[in-house]
């Protein structure tokens, strides 16, 4: 059951916090099949994007590589951070030798110069940030003028209901740290979000400098029913609150 916490680890808790390194190889395995990631969260980011041919795409908080790939495969040049060794580690296996991955966080500064790049995608990172301003700047300054922030993250409310569930009662319109336990390929990690409202993120997208060009609550991608009909049989649409989406443009 999530935890909401103003700390990021609880007494008994694993005593590491996001720590990819130690689930690089469960959560790469994870990624590839998942309802949330392969059948939700990557088809509606890669749907965003749209046609990438010969676009220079900064792939923010890389994983493994999945999303990576995918643009490759559509014609765009790609360069892809992580803040996790580990996980760039599986990123590598899957992308090449020759694939541009680097060792970075997006709580400081980026190692490229400005304007280096066409988009930007921030694949279901920025939640793990408590202050997205000092983030934000740093990929408006990567991006050239018109260039594209295409994002994804937690959904504020699907957060805040499912905390309500679970029997706490966090403020929606609070900006607030929750915890919860993943355990993947028989390693267990303690992982630390933050959840703010809408009106927060898009208040920091446009103090950053972007413009809001669309903002977008997906279905699943065609199969997933068949695929997941368990966890989609209580859902008449097969559609769900997950992630929120966000193409953003640098002005």
């Amino acid at each position: 059951m999530p935890a909401v916490s103003e700390n990021h680890v609880e007494p008994g808790q694993p005593s590491r916090v996001n720590d990819y390194d130690n689930l690089a190889e469960g959560y790469s395995a994870e990624n590839e099949t998942s309802l949330m990631n392969a059948y939700y969260e990557r088809p509606a980011m890669l749907e965003l994007a749209g046609e990438v041919t010969g676009r220079r795409i900064l792939d923010a908080g890389c994983g493994a590589g999945p999303l990576f790939a995918a643009l490759r495969d559509r014609g765009a040049v790609l360069t892809g951070i992580d803040a996790s060794a580990g996980i760039l580690e599986q990123a590598r296996r899957r992308l090449g030798a020759e694939a541009d991955l680097r060792v970075a966080d997006l709580a400081g500064p980026l190692p490229f110069p400005d304007e280096a790049f066409d988009d930007v995608v921030a694949s279901l990172v920025l939640h793990y940030l408590r202050d997205w301003g000092p983030a934000l700047a740093e990929l408006r300054r990567v991006l050239r003028p018109g260039g594209r922030l295409i994002v994804s993250v937690d959904h504020p409310f699907a957060i805040n209901l499912l905390h309500r569930q679970a029997g706490a009662a966090p403020d929606y319109f609070a900006t607030y740290n929750w915890t919860e336990d993943w355990t993947m390929g028989g390693r267990t990690t303690r992982m630390s979000f933050w959840n703010r409202p809408l009106h927060a993120m898009t208040d920091a997208f446009t103090a950053a400098g972007f413009r809001i060009a669309v903002i977008s609550e997906p279905h699943p991608a065609p199969g997933a029913r068949e695929r997941f009909p368990d966890e989609l049989a209580n859902l008449p649409s097969g559609a769900f609150l997950g992630f929120l989406f966000f193409v953003l443009e640098a002005g």
